[in-house]
């Protein structure tokens, strides 16, 4: 196993490397700059001298070839320095601290919830396939899974901030209110859980259908097998034989799941929070690029290559501790 991990991290490093060098030399050829975007292409040219554009593009390191610039990322990388965003004139690792938490806040609690339900209804459609009541649960997650989360958060925040603004209905968007700072401790508890319902619930439904229907799936392949009639020949009882047998010879794919799902609990949702106005680092990722602030989308892409790396890993772990017949030399 330590052998497998030292290689898999040795491969880990050069894919972090060809993804970082070919992601900057993507964003250093969009068009546009931070300076044009902020000054204005017109104003830039029109009110700075020669010596100014030059040294603005000094300042912004925007003189350089990408490869140089990227040469110089890496070894403030290597000193630990992410470095400063352009727009905001902050450090890249505290802008990341500051938006994580509320993205965390809402990806953990989605993937709370969405485990928590899709396991148990997955196993009870399974044991009831055929009936009405799994019909019924299937044609529903199907509608919701195709049903586009911003078409759902659009219609939502329109329904509970529009039309019931001013009744205890009202779900607003952000996180806190405006009074928030002014509320004791259980008042900002309960303040964020409102305004965490609507996004909460756009995160997880179509999560929910999706892994539900993965683990329907996955059983009914599995209760086809030969050791599963083995098993109800011997009279044990269907709960008995989904939960202890079937269910955990379903565990390698949906670990798999479980492995690729984990980068988004970082990533956030660009679109959600934005309609939202959550501030997390979806967000933050979007203004980013918005406004070309490369070094910026560059600590983020960082820690989304990390993020998908260590799931894929961790997946790869978890393989071996459900099925102890798989070894890693």
């Amino acid at each position: 196993m330590t052998a497998y991990l030292l290689r898999r991290t040795l491969i880990g490093v050069v894919t972090l490397f060809v993804i970082t060098a070919l992601l900057f030399a993507l964003i250093r050829s969009i068009p546009g700059t931070p300076l044009t975007l902020s000054l204005g292409e017109a104003d830039l040219g029109k009110k700075q001298s020669a010596e100014d554009l030059a040294l603005l593009n000094k300042a912004y390191g925007l003189d350089k070839k990408w490869y140089e610039a990227y040469g110089d990322w890496l070894l403030g990388l290597a000193k630990g320095d992410m470095g400063d965003s352009l727009r905001y004139r902050t450090p890249v690792s505290a802008l990341i601290r500051q938006h994580i938490g509320p993205t965390l806040l809402l990806s953990v609690s989605s993937f709370a919830i969405t485990y928590l339900l899709s396991i148990p209804i997955g196993l009870y459609m399974t044991q009831n396939g055929g009936r009405w009541n799994e019909r019924v649960l299937s044609v529903l997650f199907y509608m919701l899974y195709s049903l586009p989360v911003y078409v759902a958060a659009i219609w939502l925040l329109y329904y509970f901030y529009l039309r019931f603004q001013g009744t205890m209905w009202q779900l607003p968007p952000g996180m806190v209110s405006d009074n928030h700072a002014e509320m004791s401790a259980v008042g900002k508890i309960l303040d964020i859980g409102k305004h965490l319902i609507l996004p909460l619930f756009c995160y997880s439904y179509g999560a929910l259908a999706f892994d539900t229907r993965f683990i329907k799936s996955n059983m009914e392949e599995v209760i086809r097998q030969d050791y599963i009639r083995t098993a109800r020949a011997k009279g044990l009882d269907n709960k008995t034989i989904l939960w202890r047998h079937a269910f955990r010879n379903t565990l390698i794919p949906f670990v798999t799941l479980i492995g690729l799902t984990l980068p988004g609990l970082i990533s956030g949702s660009v679109i959600l929070e934005q309609i939202f106005n959550w501030p997390g680092i979806g967000r933050l990722f979007f203004e980013a690029v918005s406004f070309r602030d490369y070094t910026l989308i560059m600590g983020l892409a960082l820690m989304f290559s990390v993020a998908t790396l260590l799931g894929n890993l961790l997946a790869d772990i978890l393989y071996a501790i459900v099925d102890p017949r798989i070894t890693y030399k």
